[in-house]
């Protein structure tokens, strides 16, 4: 079993000592052992745990889908039912994402096809969409 200091647990999980320290604030990591000058001690288990963060995140989970997620894995009782909902949930919100994403391609070709390319800035079709397009209401 490994043992890391900060920096080395840092390093190989690819995340700053201050992503460490705030895991361990929010309790996404557990407190760490100390040796005796102080300095803090992780295991390969807590290198383990950052690494299912660090992917969770990369998959578009946040910081508290992830505590979700590490509770149900460490759970002796929870099914792969409650994984699934909450993954169903990142399914949706990355669906309306790539909705809205498009959208705006969409409109950016349309504005870049229908550009003026020699014309002045002053007739810039693009310039004027910008100028005259209003905020929705939230």
């Amino acid at each position: 079993m490994g043992s890391y200091k900060i920096g080395k647990l840092a390093e190989a999980a690819g995340v700053g000592r201050d992503t460490i320290r705030y895991y361990e604030r929010t309790g996404l990591l557990p407190a760490p052992g100390r040796t005796a000058a102080g300095y803090r001690l992780y295991s390969d288990g807590d290198l383990e745990r950052l690494n299912f963060i660090r992917a969770s995140q990369e998959l578009g989970f946040t910081l508290e889908q992830a505590r979700q997620l590490l509770t149900l894995k460490a759970s002796d009782t929870a099914t792969a039912a409650a994984v699934l909902a909450i993954t169903l949930d990142k399914v949706r919100e990355a669906e309306t994402r790539v909705r809205k994403l498009t959208e705006i391609r969409d409109v950016l070709q349309d504005l870049a096809d229908n550009c003026p390319r020699e014309a002045p800035v002053s007739d810039c079709n693009i310039i004027a969409f910008l100028a005259e397009k209003r905020r929705p209401k939230k």
